[in-house]
């Protein structure tokens, strides 16, 4: 598609975080995390963009993963209002949740939400995520429940989303999917492959028949120094150079 760059007409700031989230999206689909067009991912613009206003930018909706760009993200208020011209709706459900949880952390830089099967597969197991792998003990260390309340387009769920997901940065949505919080996009991205990679390792363990070992509870103590050791204190900031040199690989136009 052919759609007009914007890189002249944001500031620099806000343009490095369109071309950020955009490679999200581009990765998410090189992943297989994709749902069609009906996923989504938003980042919040930084005050010295946005002011004393909540803005964030999430996907043109109709667009294909691995179609968006740095200048088709919609930019939209927590009202919906798009502050900028764009020929693109935001899906509803999209904005209800990712609006609600940028209201409730403000220091939610990332917000990353999937319907993969093993994501989907795991939230309607009723134990929900169990201590299986070294890739659980991540997100043990920080996960929350939300309950089905069918698709999410009632502004009145905003606040029993917001009361579920508390301080946790991992968010299994019941019969729904994954959802991730992160201070930045790699961040978000970083946990939402670690939660992806927890739930796949889950169905996989339990499918093939045999007694599963679980993992001694005291090892969760002490998972955020081991995140930190193997990481060098950076978080997602670590992968994210190296996913970016995998997508310039494979197609850089996310960048446009």
């Amino acid at each position: 598609m052919n759609i007009p760059s914007l890189q002249q007409q944001v500031s620099a700031e806000e343009w490095q975080l369109r071309v950020d989230l955009a490679a999200c999206y581009r990765l998410v689909a090189a992943y297989g995390w994709s749902d069609l067009v009906f996923t989504h991912i938003s980042a919040k613009l930084p005050s010295s963009v946005a002011g004393d206003e909540h803005q964030f930018l999430i996907n043109p909706y109709g667009l294909m993963f691995d179609e968006i760009t740095a200048s088709s993200l919609v930019k939209v208020d927590m009202q919906c209002n798009k502050l900028h011209d764009s020929p693109f709706p935001v899906n509803p459900a999209g904005f209800v949740i990712h609006s609600a949880i940028h209201e409730a952390r403000p220091e939610a830089g990332c917000v990353l939400h999937t319907h993969t099967r093993a994501g989907v597969g795991v939230s309607a197991q009723k134990h929900g995520i169990l201590p299986l792998s070294q890739q659980s003990t991540f997100v043990l260390s920080s996960l929350a429940y939300h309950d089905y309340e069918g698709v999410a387009i009632r502004d009145d769920e905003k606040t029993r989303l917001q009361a579920d997901l508390g301080t946790a940065n991992y968010l299994v949505l019941r019969n729904h999917g994954l959802l991730t919080v992160g201070r930045n996009i790699p961040e978000a991205f970083l946990a939402m492959y670690t939660f992806e990679n927890t739930c796949r390792i889950q169905i996989d363990a339990l499918a093939g028949g045999g007694e599963v070992v679980a993992v001694n509870p005291a090892i969760l103590d002490s998972v955020a120094h081991a995140m930190k050791v193997q990481t060098s204190g950076m978080g997602g900031q670590f992968v994210w150079p190296s996913l970016l040199r995998k997508l310039e690989r494979l197609d850089p136009g996310y960048k446009t």
